[in-house]
Order: structure tokens, then C-alpha cells, then sequence
């Protein structure tokens, strides 16, 4: 929110310095972002007299002119401008000025072989508007040698502030003076606003069909208005607060956007076909808005629309075919009251952002609907003439005035501020509060504040009145002894997982919890979306973590990432309950090529098993005992994905993310995954058994098996560490082989057995029995040794 200190001057009665201002409205909770005053960037330009204008010698298009500066003797200046002629007055830069539309400090310099001393200046390089065609051309009575922002009015300092979403009623200058008079900064003051007199019944019938969307619209029109350019104070303001000045009925209105919070809008009366109706769209409507855009509506949006089209987005931005222009005569002003919840969903599906949507879908205060459409009116009358009709109000002006129960008692308990009593009824007061004062008070809220709702948000505008400043700062009690320990299971657990997974070179990403709803359904759905999300692309809770992060290796690899290793450990949104779930994503190259390994490597489901398997070794979970088992959801590829179970427990699903899905995300090449359910894990046992190593060596015996082509690996594994526990601390397989010598539908499995003897060292015999046993082992799944 832009505004600048004269405006701010029309609402408050102050002598405060811009520092002292600004302070202010940070104490106040109106966050200063920044202050810039063009006077110190344009202190140099100066106001001058043009001589004479004579033909450059060497170029048909340039002028020499002789200039006077007010300073001593006329200066030469080499202008350009078509409009540069004798006896005008303009904007003058010296030699060493430095011109912030072009970016370049002037010098003395020789252009076409005559010499230029300084720059008759344009708008545009003066950044003071788009304007080039020529350069600016002033008044006869504009004073010589006169900076040119004090005579322009220009040495008025901008402030920009940010706006919480709560504080609606600050998107108006007025309501920012009423902030800093409630603050002692100044007196605010009174605004008297006058009704306009109708000369006539209004020609054209307003309705409100859609009540739930448009619950009040009021409207006028002022027939006999000449819409030329508005006048200089009104063009200056706009564009000081970064506004393009149009036309004055479409200053007028965007003046009061500012001014007092209350979009409005006008319409061509010549260009509308009939009254004018607040109604939901109908399937298959459209408009071209003032931006030029065209935007296809739904039935759950309301417009404005005559007999014959639809002419407004309510709320949001008017249509292009009912835009005034230099030939409007007759005109309809609109003051409407729409339902916030509406503006917000409509401007999220069209994703327009305009100043009317920012306060509509906030809230503008219902009770200015009427004051505001008499304002409009004034200013149309003042600055373009003509007559105005009798005012009509379709629908109802929603009353929304309300009382809360106060007790003062409650800033001292809430924020620990100790404020006297009397200090508080002033200060709500001063805010446009009533307060009726007794043993508990009954205070009222003011129309424009949708936002106050219970004692707690009164408690917070005595505080932040009285100064967030003096809240003291108290430390808490300290216990005596060492502090004991804080962390909950759930926390210790992911703090073992983020150093495991990223001593493992994994990368921890922080992505949304809320989705486009798209991105979710390719994961299954949504169980909850969001009534009023910040943008339809965060609408949905996610179901699953693996969305964000796959957005998030697609920005990466984008950008020239190669290989993006990311983990992330957070909240799926079930419709049952919230589960504590971690995630980890390969994409890109596993390894780069080298000369020595060739080619680069993708990851594969062997690599997110891996993935998997280290990270639950690392919380506790008895990994050996885990059985592999197809996944049982949609976004897995067929064949190259499979889910860790402990008995009936699923605690992790991995593998290949669907090459659909893989799409759908914009990520190239296969991309590895896995999901840790960190809720379905088992309890840690908290009882560890020393690691006593044994004094005798280990030994090897290699075996392979022939086995059919469908026995999953794991099986084989399984069978043969089964067979004698006592002696066989682990099996590997490292070799896989189909073709000559392997009949058809077959494959040669190779296994490593490890026997750890732990009392004696193993005799040949006691090596034969173990390989008689893994042998017997294997052939109970149809495995025979390979010859």
C-alpha cells in the first residue's frame, strides 16, 4: 500500500516528521517497507526558458537551442523533441545530472559536430510517466530557475507499507490516519460527506439476483460529463502511488480505491443494452476485461451483466465493451458490496490480481456503499460536469455490527502490559470503537472492521495502540538442575533419519503442504482441500510427499542439476488422520560417466530399495525380518516397485515412479523413490546386546542355484540363511545369469555364504553338513545346484 505524506495530510492533522511517521506506523503494526521521495533523485532539474530553437546544422531532426537557466548565460542544448520550439518553458538538467529514466549522468558533449551543455527532459526520463514524445512543456508563469519538484509539487515523500490480511480497512489512506491519530501522531479529521441531489428518476433498472454473492448494489448515473484528462493534483497522486492516470472518470475511481478503500466502478451508458443485474454467470459466458484479456466465467462466479452480455467480474475488473472513453457523455457509477469469500475463489480461477480484488476479498466496509457512491458522484460532478440522478439501491447493506464483552483486566493477562483503564476506553475510542463501560464493558466494532470477532483482538488494538514496544520482555522461570529432555519420540525419531539420510549425501527439501489439486489426484487425491487457499495451485492437502518433491527435482534439473538426491520428512493428509511420513527421491544420473565405468547410471528400484533399507536399519527397525511385497498403489511402475511389510505393518513402499507421473511433473529419465511411514514403525527396543566379535575367522563357499524365472530373489536368500542360523551370519547374491547352458524360463542365481564359527574352527565336515543343509534349503523353492 503506497501513499504519499500530502494525501495522508488530507486525513490528519499532523506536524510529525517522516521519520516520526514511520515509526509510528510500525509501532502500530503497519510495517514501513519502504520511504522514497522523488525530490532527492530529480533535485537537480530545473525550470527553464527556451531562448530560441535554431535548425542543427548537420541533422534535420535535431534543434540547437538556447536555453535559460535562471543561472547566468543562456546554455546550448542539441534537443530532439518534435515539440521543442522558442518561448517555451521545460525541465532543464545541467551538465554531471544524473537522469534516472535513461540510466546515464549528462556531460558536455559534441553530438553531429555541435557542442551540448545539459538536456531539455521528457516525462518518461524523469520517470514520472510513459510519456516521450516530447519533452515537457510548462506554463508561461512557471518560475524561472525554480526547482522543478517544488513547483511540481513532487518534494512529497512516498511511504509503502505492508498490509496484513487482517487490517483491510488500511488498504484506504483514511484508515491509515485513523491508525496514527488513535497513535497520538496527529488529529484525524472529520470528513463530511454530503448527499448529491438527483435531477432525475435514474434511467436504468439495477437488480441483485445472486443475494449470496452481491448482497447490496447502489447506483447513479450522470448524464452531460466531459471526460477529458484529469487535473494535475489528481494525476500527480496517482502516479506518486504507481498509477497510470486514463482518463478523469477512471481516476476518479481508482483516487477513491486509494483514498478511502472503495473500489468503484463507471460504465458508458451508451454502450450497455438495458438496467444492469448482479447475477451468477451462465455456463459458456466470457468477457474481455479492461486488461484486454479474455477470461471464461463459471456459475459460481457473480457478474455484472446488462440485457445482452456481461459487463464486470464483480468485484475484480470491469469489461472493455463498457469502458469509458473520450466520447462518454453519460455514465453509471457503481458502488456494490460483494461477499469476500466469493472475490477471493473467483480472482484465484481467473488468477487476476487487481486493487479492487485486494479489498473486496478482505472486506470493505459494508456501510460505505452509499458515502462512497455520493463521493464518486461529487468528484464526478466537480471535474466533469453534467447532472446526476436519483440514487438506487438494489438488495440490502449488510448489517454487521456486533458488541463484545471486554474486560480491560485482559491486556495484563494476554500481552502483560499493564494499561490503565481510562488509556484503553481512549484508545478504542479513537479507533471507532464504542465502549459502554461497567463491571465487564460492552464494546461495539465499527463497521470496517470485519476482522475484530472476541476480547482477545481488542486486547491486541489497546496493545498495539499503546506501543508493541513497551511489551516487556520476561524470561521464562528456569528449572533448577540439568533441564530434562524435550524432544518427543516422533522427533528423535526424524532426527536419527535426517543424519542417516543425509550422511548418505541426500539433500532435505522443505516443500508445501498444499497442492494444485492435479498433483494430487496423480497421487491418489485429496482427502481435504481448502475452502479459501492462498491460489488454486494450493487448494489441496497433500496425500502423499512425493509431489513436492518431484516439483521440486523438475525446478532443479531445469536449472541444469544433473543429478538431484532429496529428502523430506513431513505430514500426509489421510482421511483418517495426518501420518508421519518420509520420503526420499533420486533422479538425473545416479553417477556421471567416466572413462573407467562408461556410460552414466539412472537410478534404478535396486537403488531406492537400498534407500529404504538403510534408512529403517538406521531407526531400529528389524530389517532382516522384512518381506517384500508388490505396492498396492497406481503411481509405482509395474514390475519396478515393491513394499517393505513386517507381518501385517506396511512400512515403506519404493521403486520407479510411473513414467506417467514422472510426465505429468516435467522430470525426464526414471526417477527412484521411496516412503517410510514413520507412525506404522515398530516401538525401539531400548535393550542393546553388546557387540562381542567372534576370535575365529570367518569363511566363504559360493553356490548357484537354478531356479525358475518368477521365485523372487529375496526368497532364495531367505531359505538359505535359514538354514542353519547358528552358523550362517549372512547371504549375498552376486550373480544373476539367463541364456546358454540355463534352460528356457530359468535363471542361475549366485550366492555368497558367509559361516561365522563361534566356538571352534569348522572341520571339512562340519563345511560339507552346512552346504548339505543351504543345498536341502534351496530345493524345497525348486532350486538345483547348477552343474
Amino acid at each position: 500500500m503506497k501513499f504519499t505524506l500530502s494525501w495522508l495530510k488530507d486525513h490528519l492533522d499532523t506536524s510529525a516528521s517522516v521519520s516520526e511517521i514511520a515509526d509510528a506506523l510500525t509501532r502500530c503494526g503497519l510495517e514501513v517497507e519502504g520511504i522514497e521521495n522523488p525530490a532527492e533523485r530529480l533535485g537537480a532539474f530545473t525550470i527553464a526558458h527556451v531562448v530560441s530553437a535554431q535548425r542543427h546544422p548537420q541533422a534535420d531532426k535535431l534543434q540547437v537551442l538556447s536555453v535559460d537557466t535562471g543561472a547566468g548565460e543562456p546554455m546550448q542544448v542539441v534537443c530532439g523533441a518534435p515539440n521543442a520550439r522558442a518561448g517555451m518553458k521545460g525541465v532543464f538538467a545541467p551538465p554531471g545530472t544524473f537522469v534516472p529514466g535513461s540510466g546515464i549522468t549528462l556531460k558536455i558533449a559534441a553530438i553531429r559536430g555541435v557542442e551540448s551543455r545539459g538536456m531539455m527532459c521528457s516525462m518518461r526520463e524523469l520517470e514520472l510517466s510513459d510519456e516521450h514524445d516530447g519533452i515537457i512543456a510548462l506554463p508561461d508563469d512557471a518560475p524561472l530557475g525554480v526547482r522543478y519538484v517544488d513547483w511540481a509539487g513532487l518534494n512529497d515523500p512516498v511511504f509503502d507499507i505492508a498490509i496484513t490480511p487482517n487490517r483491510q480497512e488500511c488498504l484506504g489512506v483514511m484508515g491509515i490516519a485513523r491508525d496514527l491519530a488513535a497513535a497520538g501522531v496527529g488529529t484525524l479529521k472529520s470528513r463530511v460527506i454530503a448527499p448529491v441531489a438527483g435531477g432525475f428518476p435514474m434511467p436504468r433498472p439495477i437488480t441483485v439476483e445472486d443475494l449470496e454473492g452481491c448482497p447490496a448494489f447502489a447506483g447513479r448515473v450522470v448524464r452531460g460529463v466531459t471526460n477529458g484528462a484529469s487535473p494535475d493534483w489528481l494525476q500527480r497522486r496517482l502516479r506518486a502511488v504507481g498509477l497510470r492516470p486514463i482518463s478523469a472518470l477512471v481516476d476518479i475511481t481508482n483516487f477513491l480505491t486509494i483514498d478511502a478503500g472503495r473500489p468503484l466502478h463507471v460504465y458508458d451508458v451508451a454502450k450497455l443494452h438495458g438496467g444492469l443485474t448482479a447475477r451468477r454467470a451462465r455456463a459458456g459466458e466470457s468477457v474481455v476485461a479492461l486488461n484486454g484479456k479474455t477470461y471464461a466465467l463459471e456459475e459460481t462466479m457473480t457478474v455484472i451483466a446488462d440485457d445482452a452480455e456481461v459487463h464486470d467480474i464483480g468485484g475484480i475488473m470491469g469489461g472493455e465493451a463498457s469502458g469509458c472513453s473520450a466520447d462518454t457523455s453519460e455514465v453509471l457509477i457503481e458502488a456494490a458490496w460483494f461477499t469476500p469469500e466469493r472475490i477471493g475463489a473467483t480472482g484465484r480461477k481467473l488468477g487476476i490480481n487487481s486493487d479492487a480484488r485486494a479489498r473486496f476479498e478482505r472486506g470493505v466496509d459494508p456501510l460505505f456503499v452509499v458515502p462512497g457512491l455520493e463521493l464518486a458522484t461529487q468528484m464526478v460532478l466537480d471535474l466533469c460536469g453534467g447532472e446526476a440522478s436519483d440514487m438506487v439501491i438494489a438488495g440490502e447493506i449488510p448489517d454487521h455490527s456486533r458488541s463484545i464483552a471486554y474486560r480491560p483486566s485482559r491486556v495484563l493477562g494476554l500481552a502483560g502490559l499493564d494499561v490503565a483503564a481510562d488509556e484503553q476506553a481512549d484508545i478504542l475510542d479513537r479507533l471507532g470503537f464504542g465502549v459502554t463501560r461497567g463491571d465487564i464493558w460492552q464494546v461495539s466494532v465499527p463497521s470496517w472492521r470485519r476482522d475484530v470477532d472476541g476480547e482477545a483482538d481488542l486486547v491486541e488494538e489497546v496493545v498495539r495502540i499503546h506501543g508493541l514496544d513497551q511489551v516487556p520482555a520476561t524470561p521464562l522461570p528456569q528449572a533448577d538442575g540439568v533441564a530434562a529432555p524435550t524432544a518427543t519420540p516422533l522427533q528423535r525419531t526424524q532426527r536419527r533419519l535426517r543424519r542417516a539420510l543425509a550422511s548418505r549425501g541426500i539433500d532435505e527439501a522443505i516443500t508445501w503442504s498444499f497442492l494444485p489439486p492435479a498433483q494430487a489426484d496423480a497421487f491418489g487425491g485429496a482427502a481435504f482441500t481448502l475452502a479459501n487457499p492462498i491460489s488454486a495451485d494450493m487448494a489441496a492437502m497433500r496425500p502423499s510427499l512425493l509431489p513436492g518433491l518431484l516439483s521440486a527435482a523438475a525446478r532443479n534439473m531445469d536449472r541444469g542439476a544433473a543429478t538431484v538426491r532429496l529428502f523430506e520428512l513431513g505430514e500426509r493428509y489421510l482421511a483418517n488422520r495426518e501420518h508421519s511420513t518420509a520420503a526420499v527421491l533420486l533422479a538425473g544420473e545416479l553417477r556421471g560417466r567416466d572413462w573407467r565405468s562408461g556410460p552414466a547410471i539412472k537410478p534404478d528400484a535396486f537403488d531406492a530399495k537400498a534407500e529404504a533399507l538403510a534408512a529403517l536399519a538406521a531407526l531400529g527397525a528389524p530389517v532382516q525380518r522384512l518381506n517384500v511385497a508388490a505396492p498396492a498403489d497406481a503411481w509405482w511402475h509395474p514390475g519396478r516397485a515393491g513394499r517393505l511389510v513386517l507381518g501385517k505393518a506396511v512400512l515403506a513402499d519404493f521403486g520407479i515412479i510411473h513414467p506417467r507421473i514422472s510426465a505429468q511433473f516435467d522430470v525426464k529419465g526414471p526417477v527412484a523413490a521411496v516412503e517410510i511411514y514413520l507412525d506404522a514403525l515398530p516401538p525401539r527396543s531400548r535393550k542393546r546386546e553388546a557387540w562381542a566379535p567372534s576370535p575365529l575367522l570367518a569363511l566363504t563357499r559360493d553356490f548357484a542355484f537354478v531356479v525358475d524365472e518368477a521365485l523372487p530373489a529375496d526368497s532364495l536368500l531367505r531359505a538359505v540363511a535359514g538354514a542353519d542360523k547358528a552358523l550362517i551370519s549372512g547371504v549375498k547374491l552376486f550373480d544373476r545369469y539367463a541364456g546358454p547352458g540355463v534352460e528356457a524360463g530359468k535363471l542361475s542365481l549366485a550366492v555368497e555364504v558367509t559361516l561365522q564359527p563361534t566356538t571352534a574352527t569348522l572341520t571339512e565336515a562340519d563345511i560339507e553338513a552346512v552346504s548339505a543343509k543351504v543345498v536341502a534349503a534351496a530345493a524345497k523353492l525348486g532350486a538345483t545346484l547348477r552343474s
